[in-house]
């Protein structure tokens, strides 16, 4: 995948640890662990929303929709 530039503003602190892991071979380069964090810090946001979501189902009716004829088809199966 094509990557772009871009110019990231930090904290001293911050960027001083981000430097100790790069020198420590940690990670490659200062590129490297913002991508990835940024990347992490996404699909952490994306798994919130998932389950904020979920929170909104009514278990009750989910229930009740997924037994919906399951009475006529448990017949069709065979005995184990």
């Amino acid at each position: 995948m094509a990557k772009a530039k871009l110019a990231v503003t930090m904290d001293e602190q911050t960027l001083t640890e981000v430097d100790s892991l790069v020198r420590r071979h940690i990670f490659p380069n200062r590129s490297r662990i913002i991508e990835l964090a940024v990347r992490e810090k996404l699909d952490r946001l994306s798994k919130t929303r998932l389950a904020s979501q979920c929170a909104l189902l009514d278990p009750n009716f989910e229930q009740a929709l997924a037994e919906e004829g399951m009475g006529k088809e448990l017949d069709q199966w065979p005995a184990y």
